[in-house]
């Protein structure tokens, strides 16, 4: 019975812990559309995950992580705060090319701007470098690669 009521705490405290910090929800726009959650881990600094189809070549579907890190915080304006931030992610998925699905893992790194406004609303700009394989003839040799520019606009919470 300690154990659960000990457990039941743990659980509870790392919700109430989870909970309490920033979370933004919303949509990213680049090569295709993607679901896009943002969940700050220890403030300035967050995870996002994004899920979604991509391009319009090769149409597939990408999950993808990044823990980034906020590099600066320029104070431009009155109002809303600026933030300027890179990090490293995993990206995974599948694509549909010449009659058939080809599986997609890659590396990638993420940098960006992002403005919070007053409000909740956040709006970001970023670059995403990607570096991956394929289990196909998906671009000609397995390898999967890009730079791929995105918006993003997001409902912070």
């Amino acid at each position: 019975m300690k154990r659960i009521i000990i457990v039941a705490a743990l659980l509870l405290g790392l919700a109430v812990a989870a909970s309490a910090q920033p979370k933004a929800i919303g949509g990213r726009f680049g090569y295709g559309l993607e679901a896009s959650y943002e969940h700050y881990i220890g403030n300035p600094n967050f995870l996002e995950v994004d899920a979604g189809i991509i391009g319009t070549t090769h149409a597939g579907f990408r999950l993808t992580g990044t823990y980034n890190w906020v590099i600066a915080q320029p104070n431009w304006t009155s109002r809303g705060n600026w933030s300027f931030y890179a990090g490293p992610g995993l990206t995974m998925g599948s694509a549909y090319t010449n009659g058939s699905d080809h599986f997609l893992f890659g590396f990638l790194g993420q940098a960006g701007l992002e403005y919070k406004f007053w409000f909740p609303l956040q709006l970001s700009a970023d670059l995403r470098p990607t570096f991956g394989v394929s289990d196909g003839e998906l671009y000609g040799d397995g390898i999967v690669y890009g730079l791929i520019p995105t918006l993003s606009a997001r409902f912070t919470f």
